[in-house]
């Protein structure tokens, strides 16, 4: 399978300047991380909250700045050192669809004008009719009515301000979607129609998508390959079968642990993994693995070294206990 974006030792930081009592800090967000995106498949990528999921999103389409490292999109343009013309490039090609649907969309803008907004930005020499005619397409592709056009965000439902903002990102005919947290905000019913939606558009329109989300239960649905990240770092990475009946490291079996089982029996006999403590804090990582304060098998030698990540059966790990 063809690569679409190929990523290698990627890190994202952010500095917070220095203050009358503290030194200058950094915020690790995104902290060495490698990984392949191939065309046409859906990736997950799962962690709990500050481990650098959306960070490492936001650098990939130009909101974040890359620190250092590699990110080499289509096999042509690196996104550590585009310039402004082949962000220009990339943004038609990737596009970004955020995790509250009404907050991503101004609410002083028509559905117009809201979906219409990138193709105006990215393509100037468009007419207005052809720009019309496209939205209209776009609007329809999604689910959304023809008559909606003039109406503002604040008149529609979370659900349908989803299409919207789906809408507005496949107007540009991209071949890759970022979905950060894309359905978190929604209710269950309308959860499971944008997740069939996004399913549908991807056979239809040949998309690759990297999917963000907390539920492990919708990315076990929706991926085909799985990540799990924790303090900027990569724990854990292969194929949805692999991961979910033979997960390596710890903290993936402590998270696949807590995922509710439908039968009330096996949910009622299911031990969940506790992991001890909180997570400690991206301006001082651990030294070694930056798992060890929380692990349940950490050895000194976790402590003292930062494991690489190596594949182990079918799953890339990074764990200096599992060979």
């Amino acid at each position: 399978m063809k690569k679409i974006l190929s990523v290698k030792d990627l890190k994202v930081h952010f500095h917070l300047g220095r203050s009358w009592f503290k030194s200058a800090r950094v915020v690790h967000a995104v902290d060495g991380v490698s990984f392949d995106v191939f065309e046409g498949e859906t990736l997950g990528i799962v962690g709990e909250s500050g481990c650098g999921k959306s960070s490492l999103a936001r650098a990939l389409c130009g909101l974040n700045k890359i620190t250092s490292g590699s990110a080499l999109f289509n096999e042509t343009i690196e996104l550590a050192t585009a310039n402004k013309a082949q962000w220009n490039d990339v943004h038609k090609q990737v596009q970004f669809i955020f995790q509250d649907p009404v907050a991503a969309l101004d609410p002083r803008m028509t559905v117009a004008e809201i979906i219409a907004e990138p193709l105006i930005t990215l393509y100037p020499q468009m007419t207005s009719s052809q720009v019309m005619a496209k939205v209209l397409a776009t609007m329809k592709l999604v689910g959304l009515s023809q008559n909606q056009i003039n109406r503002y965000p604040q008149e529609f439902s979370g659900g349908q301000c989803q299409r919207i903002g789906i809408a507005r990102a496949l107007i540009l005919e991209p071949k890759v979607l970022i979905c950060d947290e894309s359905v978190s905000a929604l209710d269950v019913s309308i959860k499971a129609q944008i997740i069939n939606l996004l399913q549908d558009l991807q056979q239809q329109l040949k998309l690759t998508i990297i999917f963000i989300s907390h539920d492990l239960g919708v990315i076990k649905h929706i991926c085909k390959r799985i990540l799990v990240m924790y303090l900027g770092n990569i724990m854990e990475l292969g194929d949805k079968q692999s991961v979910y009946e033979n997960a390596l490291h710890p903290y993936t079996k402590a998270l696949l642990s807590a995922v509710p089982v439908a039968n009330p029996e096996l949910e009622k006999a299911k031990q969940i993994q506790l992991l001890e403590g909180d997570l400690p804090s991206p301006i001082n990582p651990p030294k070694g693995c930056v798992f060890n304060t929380r692990c349940p098998q950490a050895t000194n030698e976790c402590r003292a070294t930062r494991p690489q990540t190596k594949m182990v059966a079918n799953n890339l790990v990074s764990c200096v206990q599992i060979h």
